[in-house]
């Protein structure tokens, strides 16, 4: 799992000047203003429409779209299993061939990319479908066994117009599968003898904008499927995901070389030089998805949470939110105090002493949870603090909770009487005039 925030001079600008033999020109001010905005509008967007999408995911009684609950047990076990996960890409892209290796996770990818988009543009593509289109309903089930012993393994339910939302993803996911190919078939060397700007007849290796549709749309599916069943698990997952990203960003150099080198929808990038080379912009800066999912699916609890206290404010919600653009805001702000710290010969070797010392050895890239799990943390729970509802937070569960359609039993009826005598009862109510339900819609 990505989770660093990638200043674009420490990666991409290294490869350019290989391959071109020169330095790759500092990007304007400008762009790296677009690039850095560009990133922070992109995280905030599958964060609040995912928080939507999990309040009425978790009211919805579609099997397909039931979500998956991480309890304590998980949240403390899923740093080990990222460590692990980790390193054995960064081994494997030590080991063998990075190309063939890129050209089988782009394959597994684009499967799972086509679904992530499918499932996002589903509910804005409802409302362009004509009344009159003819939505049948399809089930996909795959079944183990036979008799009494047959188990379910696959469960689907769609429709038509899922498909029609398939279809146009797979569009996307083509369009991104042929730039991966052409990567893999082009190769190292000759990239290297072409050049940075490749030839008209061979478009550029991997489109960011492609790259980018799916990595909204895992991060969106990713808020909205993934609950946390109470704020003390997701004090734990951010608590271990802060110190994950610690360590392998500031104490190795494991987490920067995968990121370079994984190259797969898992991080959202936009170009530092898109105003001087257009879209064929190649100097990137990058955020990993698991910097937006990670504080996503605790931002899209404490939404969960306003609802369930019933007061017609979302107030720890927005808070959370702002937390979250404060702590981006901060990594990035962080990230360009060291890369412009560097101005006379004193300065740079104070900040480099002083920057060893309290990091120790460290690029340019910044591990966003760093300060994004104390803001996205400590402002909800100061808000909480001041308005005397720390009890009602932690002991807020999201899985138990009493959704609206749910129906609830308050209390057993009193039964009192002879058999005979109840059964007249109900023979008498039986037989009695039936009341018509009202069918107006404020009734319903």
């Amino acid at each position: 799992m990505d989770s660093a925030l990638s200043d674009p001079h420490n990666g991409s600008a290294e490869a350019g000047g290989a391959a071109n033999g020169t330095a790759r020109p500092p990007s304007t001010p400008e762009g790296i203003a677009l690039a850095y905005g560009s990133l922070l509008l992109m995280a905030l967007l599958p964060i609040f429409f995912g928080a939507l999408r999990s309040v009425r995911c978790a009211r919805g009684k579609n099997a397909s779209d039931m979500p998956e609950t991480i309890t304590s047990r998980d949240a403390a076990r899923f740093p080990i299993i990222a460590s692990c996960t980790l390193l054995g890409l960064y081994l494997f892209f030590k080991i063998f061939s990075q190309e063939y290796i890129n050209l089988l996770l782009s394959m597994y990818f684009f499967v799972l990319g086509i679904l992530a988009l499918s499932h996002t543009i589903s509910p804005f593509m409802n409302k362009f479908f004509p009344a009159n289109f003819p939505n049948r309903q399809y089930q996909l089930l795959f079944t183990q066994g036979s008799g009494e012993n047959k188990e379910e393994i696959i469960n689907y339910e769609f429709d038509a117009k899922d498909l029609v939302c398939l279809g146009l993803s797979s569009i996307v996911g083509v369009w991104y599968l042929l730039r991966k190919v052409r990567s893999g078939a082009l190769g190292a060397g000759a990239r290297a003898r072409v050049g940075t700007r490749l030839s008209p007849l061979l478009p550029p290796p991997q489109h960011w904008i492609a790259n980018n549709l799916f990595g909204l749309a895992f991060s969106l599916n990713g808020v909205e499927l993934l609950h946390l069943n109470n704020v003390s698990t997701g004090c734990i997952l951010l608590g271990g995901l802060f110190i994950y990203d610690v360590f392998w960003v500031f104490g190795t150099n494991v987490m920067v070389t995968v990121a370079k080198s994984f190259e797969a929808p898992i991080k959202l990038v936009f170009p530092q030089d898109l105003l001087e080379k257009g879209l064929e912009a190649d100097n990137f800066a990058m955020l990993g998805l698991g910097d937006i999912v990670i504080p996503g699916i605790f931002i899209a609890l404490l939404l969960r949470f306003d609802i369930s206290l019933k007061k017609n404010t979302h107030t720890y919600f927005y808070t959370s939110f702002a937390a979250y653009i404060f702590g981006l805001g901060l990594t990035i702000f962080i990230m360009h105090i060291f890369k412009h710290a560097q101005g006379t010969s004193h300065r740079e070797a104070t900040f480099e002493l002083i920057r060893r010392a309290v990091y120790g050895p460290l690029t340019l890239c910044q591990p966003a949870l760093l300060y994004l799990v104390p803001a996205c943390i400590g402002f909800p729970v100061l808000v909480a603090l001041a308005k005397g509802e720390v009890t009602e937070m932690f002991s807020y569960e999201s899985s138990a909770e009493i959704l609206p359609h749910t129906p609830r039993l308050t209390h057993f009826p009193t039964v009192s009487g002879s058999p005979a005598s109840l059964a007249d009862s109900m023979q008498q109510k039986l037989a009695g005039p039936r009341r018509r339900r009202p069918q107006n819609a404020s009734a319903l």
